[in-house]
C-alpha cells in the first residue's frame, strides 16, 4: 500500500461518503469532483485535514458543523474509515475534518518511496501537455550577466519540475541575432582591435578587448577590410564566439537547452510572410502611414503595434509575432516565456498577439517577469553594468559560492520578488546556509546507513515493519515525506520551483529532530530489533526524497561532506 494511494483511499472515501449522503436525502446540491486533503500544522489535528464540509455550506444551504458530522457519520456507518487506512475522524471548529490515519497506513509512504525510488514525487497531471519553455535568451553580445543568471537557474528547474509532472517540456534559449545591437557589438569589436574610441552606445568592457584580440589572432586581415565589411566580419565572427561561450557557462551551470532558437531564422524561406499572411486572413494587420500595423487593441493591448515600420525595416514586435507562431506551429500547446523585471510591458502585447493570431492567451501562453537580484560581499553592494563593463557575470559567481550554492539560493526566492544573495552567507558551512543545511542532512543520513551497513542491520522492505513506527517524531517524518508529491504538483501547476526549495529545509529540520529523539542505530551491545531495521528504512526513504528534491533543483546529493 503506497502512500499516495492513502491519501487517495482517504479522498475518495471522502467523496464516496458525500455521494451515499446525497443518495438518501441528506445532502441536495451539487458535489465536488475531486477534494483537497492539508497537512495540519499542528499533530493534535491529526495527519490530513479537510474543509469541504465549510465550501458546501452554502450551496446544500446546511450549517458546515452539520455537513462535517453526516461526512463523518456516514464514513463510520458504511464501514470507510478502516479500510481506507482511517483510525480517528474527528470534527473541530466551524466544520473541519481532522482525519488520523492508522500507524501502518502512515508508515506506508516508506513503501511508495523506496519502491519508486528516483520516480517518487512525480506524476501525471500535465501528461499530455507540450510545453515551450524560453528563458534567459540574451543577446549574443557579452557574458551572462546576474540578471540571466536567476533565470538561469529557476527557468531550469522549473523545466524539472514541470517534466516530473508529466509534460513534454523543450527548453529553449532564443538568441536575438539581428537588429542595431549586432551592429553595435561589431562596431565595437572593431574599434577595440584598432585601438580607437569605441562608440559611446556600443559595448565596453575588458571582454569586448579580449574578444577582438581573439578573432584579429585568427583572423588578422579583418582590421584591413572596409569599413562596413570589417564591421560585419567582426560583428559575425565575435556572435559565434559569444554564443559558444554562453553556451559553455551555461552547461558549466548545470543549465542545458533542447533548442538555441535564431532570430534571424524567422525572416528566411518566407516564413514572415506567411505569419503575416496568417494574421491579415484573421482581420487584424492594417497599414497606416506607410507602416503595416498589428491591431492588438483589439485584444486589450493599450495601443497597436507596428510590425514593419514606414522604411521597410522590420520592428522588433515582428520578430515577437513570427516567433511566437512558430512556436504554436511547431506543436506546442503552451509557451511559457520567462523575462526579466524590465520587461512587464511585454505581458500585454504578447497576449494580445496570441489573440490576433486565433490562440486563447489565457490557455496558450504564460508570462513570468522575475525581478531584480542584488548580490553583496563584505557588506556592500556589487554593482551591475553591462556596457560600463563593471559585470558580475555568472561564471564570476559561481566561482564565488559554487554551483550549488548560486543555484539553490537563486531557487529558493519568489521570482516575482527581487532577491539579495550573501556571498559571505553562502561560503559558511553552517546551519545558516540553507543549501549546506539540506545538502549536510542528504551526507548525514548517508554515513548513518553506511554505519548500518557494517553493523549488518536488515535493511530493505522484506525487512520493513511499518507497525513499528509508532513515535510522533516518526510520524512528523512520515508526514513531511508523505507531502513531497504534493509539493512537487504544486510548484508545477504554480510555476514555482522555489517551493521544492523550502519543503527541503523543512524536512532537512524534521529529519534532524527525528534522528535527536529516535535511536537509529543500537548502541554497545544491545542487539539489533525490528525496530532498527525500520528506522533505517525511514532514513532510506528520507534519502531517496532529499535526492529528488535536490535534482528537481538541479543542485547536487553529496554522501560526504
Amino acid at each position: 500500500m503506497s502512500a499516495d494511494s492513502v491519501q487517495n483511499k482517504v479522498t475518495q472515501a471522502i467523496l464516496k461518503a458525500l455521494a451515499l449522503a446525497k443518495g438518501n436525502g441528506e445532502l441536495d446540491c451539487e458535489l465536488p469532483q475531486k477534494l483537497i486533503l492539508d497537512r495540519p500544522k499542528n499533530r493534535e489535528h491529526g495527519d490530513y485535514a479537510t474543509s469541504i464540509a465549510l465550501a458546501l455550506a452554502k450551496v446544500a444551504n446546511k450549517q458546515a458543523r452539520v455537513i462535517a458530522e453526516v461526512i463523518a457519520k456516514t464514513l463510520t456507518e458504511n464501514n470507510l474509515l478502516t479500510p481506507n487506512g482511517i483510525s480517528k475522524i474527528e470534527i473541530a471548529g466551524p466544520g473541519f475534518i481532522n482525519i488520523t490515519l492508522e500507524s501502518a497506513s502512515q508508515a506506508s509512504v516508506v513503501i511508495e518511496i523506496l519502491t519508486l525510488g528516483k520516480k517518487y514525487g512525480t506524476s501525471n497531471s500535465l501528461t499530455g501537455k507540450k510545453i515551450n519553455l524560453e528563458f534567459v535568451s540574451a543577446n549574443p553580445t557579452g557574458p551572462l550577466h546576474l540578471g540571466h543568471t536567476r533565470w538561469a537557474a529557476v527557468g531550469d528547474s522549473l523545466g524539472r519540475v514541470l517534466t516530473a509532472a508529466g509534460a513534454q517540456v523543450s527548453r529553449e534559449f532564443y538568441v536575438n541575432d539581428r537588429g542595431n545591437q549586432m551592429d553595435l557589438f561589431g562596431q565595437s569589436l572593431r574599434a577595440a582591435a584598432l585601438e580607437i574610441a569605441i562608440p559611446e552606445n556600443g559595448y565596453h568592457g575588458e571582454y569586448i578587448v579580449d574578444l577582438a584580440s581573439q578573432i584579429t589572432k585568427a583572423n588578422p586581415t579583418f582590421t584591413k577590410l572596409a569599413e562596413a565589411e570589417s564591421v560585419a566580419a567582426f560583428r559575425d565572427t565575435g556572435y559565434l564566439l559569444q554564443l559558444a561561450e554562453q553556451q559553455k557557462v551555461l552547461d558549466n551551470f548545470g543549465t542545458h537547452f533542447d533548442t538555441w532558437f535564431s532570430e534571424q531564422t524567422l525572416y528566411e524561406n518566407n516564413f514572415f510572410d506567411h505569419i503575416l499572411d496568417k494574421l491579415k486572413s484573421l482581420g487584424h494587420v492594417y497599414v497606416e502611414d506607410g507602416a503595416t500595423w498589428l491591431r492588438t487593441t483589439d485584444f486589450g493591448d493599450d495601443k497597436d503595434r507596428v510590425m514593419i515600420k514606414s522604411d521597410g525595416s522590420f520592428a522588433y514586435f515582428a520578430s515577437d509575432s513570427a516567433y511566437y507562431i512558430s512556436k504554436r506551429e511547431r506543436g506546442f500547446d503552451l509557451c511559457i516565456y520567462m523575462l526579466g523585471a524590465d520587461h512587464h510591458g511585454y505581458v500585454g502585447r504578447i497576449k494580445a498577439m496570441a489573440a490576433c493570431a486565433g490562440d486563447n492567451p489565457e490557455d496558450d501562453v504564460e508570462i513570468l517577469i522575475g525581478q531584480m537580484v542584488k548580490i553583496i560581499e563584505g557588506g556592500q553592494e556589487l554593482k551591475l553594468s553591462k556596457r560600463a563593463g563593471i559585470i558580475i557575470t555568472l561564471e564570476e559567481l559561481v566561482e564565488k559560492v559554487g554551483k550549488d550554492a548560486a543555484r539553490y539560493t537563486l531557487i529558493r526566492y519568489p521570482t516575482d520578488t527581487p532577491m539579495v544573495m550573501d556571498v559571505d552567507l553562502l561560503k559558511k558551512n553552517t546551519n545558516e546556509n540553507p543549501v549546506y543545511y539540506v545538502q549536510y542532512a542528504h551526507a548525514r543520513i548517508a554515513a548513518v546507513l553506511r554505519n548500518a551497513a557494517e553493523l549488518k542491520i536488515p535493511a530493505g522492505l522484506e525487512n520493513f515493519d511499518p507497525a513499528q513506527l509508532s513515535h510522533d517524531r516518526e510520524n512528523e517524518l512520515l508526514g513531511s515525506l508523505a507531502e513531497f508529491p504534493r509539493i512537487v504538483a504544486g510548484a508545477a501547476e504554480l510555476r514555482e520551483p522555489h517551493r521544492i526549495a523550502r519543503y527541503l529545509e523543512e524536512l532537512a529540520g524534521v529529519y534532524h529532530g527525528f534522528y535527536a529523539d529516535c535511536r537509529v542505530l543500537p548502541m554497545g551491545d544491545e542487539p539489533i530489533s525490528a525496530i532498527h531495521s525500520a528506522r533505517i528504512n525511514l532514513c532510506a526513504a528520507t534519502l531517496q526524497v532529499l535526492k529528488n528534491g535536490l535534482d528537481l533543483l538541479g543542485v547536487s546529493a553529496p554522501e560526504r561532506m
